[in-house]
């Protein structure tokens, strides 16, 4: 089980119109045609408009959007299993679009892997088959592939269902197994599209929990596809939204919520719980603005914090406020009771309370 260098993914302005004549399309969609107009006009499907975004070396970074909004589109671009009307997609610097048919067969069989949502394995192979399936597509021996795909098994937590069948498992166990197949390749590239979105809520949990453990001991570059905004945040580092193939704020997860470009983004977040996302370094007054002695403040909370395990230690400290300090102890600000109730009310100007 190896760990695989990180690659990069840059989109360059990136188009994608379905239809008869996309590229009579496409004079339109410059022109300034809505994905509305497009269809109702011009019987054309405006699936991604001008989409610009850079997925860092070992980084996730989730797609997410509400039904149609084009984020599996866009994820599908990066392997070529949909080719663009107009854009670049750069793998590690090279055009994907240029690939002739074998190197962009080599780019799916040793770079990129894919997680699809309802699981996408084959009914009549073993669990073992099914995970040792790509690796047989690079040509490794039989003797190593079962190694390598055993190993993935164990990881993932299935050992004892190499031989079993897809339909013996449940759903997580067959997206364990989907899961496994993608990582036996060493892909420095894993596209998961909608990966656990078919799964139950506990289930679901314990995949993402499953991943980031994964991700931590391999850093591969991930590209996340979700519809919801609590498993984007849990998972990545950058958060992506879009809005009828466009992307409206492309940030962490602290500016998506205490930032929202607009009422699309708030609507987004108005009922997310704050306390399990906000971090005190985020909302904090930095040291040189305080004028209060740091003698009088009360308790120290480091600033990686989130607000829901910090609000209780900062109002039990004298003054209801506290120093917050960097991962090296030196304090960088002060945090108050007040500060943190505005942020977790939704006060979009906390950082300025």
């Amino acid at each position: 089980m190896t760990t695989a260098s990180s690659s990069n993914i840059e989109i360059r302005s990136l188009y994608k119109v379905f239809g008869d004549q996309p590229d009579v399309a496409m004079a339109h969609v410059r022109d300034g045609v809505d994905k509305q107009e497009l269809l109702e006009t011009h019987g054309h499907v405006l699936g991604l408009r001008d989409i610009n975004l850079t997925v860092a070396p070992g980084s996730i970074q989730v797609v997410m959007g509400l039904s149609g909004c084009g984020k599996s589109t866009l994820v599908r671009h990066v392997n070529r299993l949909i080719d663009p009307t107009a854009g670049t997609v750069l793998v590690d610097g090279q055009d994907v679009l240029g690939l002739d048919h074998g190197a962009l067969q080599n780019l799916r069989r040793h770079k990129v892997s894919m997680v699809f949502q309802r699981f996408a394995l084959f009914p009549h192979r073993t669990i073992l088959e099914n995970v040792r399936y790509g690796l047989q597509m690079q040509g490794v021996a039989r003797g190593e592939c079962d190694e390598r795909a055993e190993g993935w098994i164990e990881r993932v937590g299935l050992t004892g269902y190499e031989v079993s069948y897809p339909h013996q498992l449940s759903g997580g166990m067959q997206q364990r197994v989907g899961l496994a197949r993608a990582l036996a390749t060493d892909a420095q590239i894993l596209l998961m599209d909608e990966a656990f979105s078919a799964l139950d809520p506990l289930i679901r949990a314990d995949m993402q929990t499953l991943l980031l453990e994964l991700q931590r001991e391999l850093n591969r570059t991930i590209l996340f596809v979700t519809h919801d905004l609590e498993e984007a945040i849990t998972l990545g580092d950058r958060i992506a939204i879009l809005r009828d193939g466009e992307v409206v704020q492309n940030g962490d997860s602290q500016e998506i919520v205490l930032q929202p470009n607009d009422d699309y983004i708030s609507n987004f977040t108005k009922n997310i719980n704050r306390g399990r996302v906000i971090r005190v370094g985020s909302i904090m007054e930095p040291t040189q603005t305080r004028m209060q002695p740091q003698g009088a403040l009360g308790c120290r909370i480091p600033s990686t914090m989130l607000l829901e395990e910090a609000l209780p230690r900062v109002v039990a400290s004298p003054n209801d406020n506290a120093s917050v300090v960097d991962v090296k102890g030196k304090t960088v600000g002060a945090i108050s009771v007040g500060r943190m109730v505005h942020a977790l009310a939704g006060d979009r100007l906390a950082g300025k309370a």
